[in-house]
């Protein structure tokens, strides 16, 4: 349902002809990244501490996360 939402915004983005609308529209699709960032963030810390603990439940050894440099 979000992925149908952001797509038919994506379709009126590109036949829009208007500066103003098209402004508006480019800042909602920056909040809408800065959204799926923060919630994909810790996700992915969650999701390699599920495979950390299946890992060392094999034998292994747990790994970390990679360090993102800015």
């Amino acid at each position: 349902m979000l992925f149908e939402y952001l797509m038919l915004r994506a379709r009126l983005f590109l036949n829009n002809t208007e500066a103003a609308s098209a402004i508006e529209y480019a800042i909602v699709v920056a909040m809408v990244a800065v959204v799926v960032v923060v919630f994909i963030t810790p996700v992915g810390t969650k999701v390699l501490a599920i495979f950390n603990s299946v890992l060392v439940a094999l034998g292994g050894t747990a790994q970390t996360a990679p360090v993102q440099t800015p």
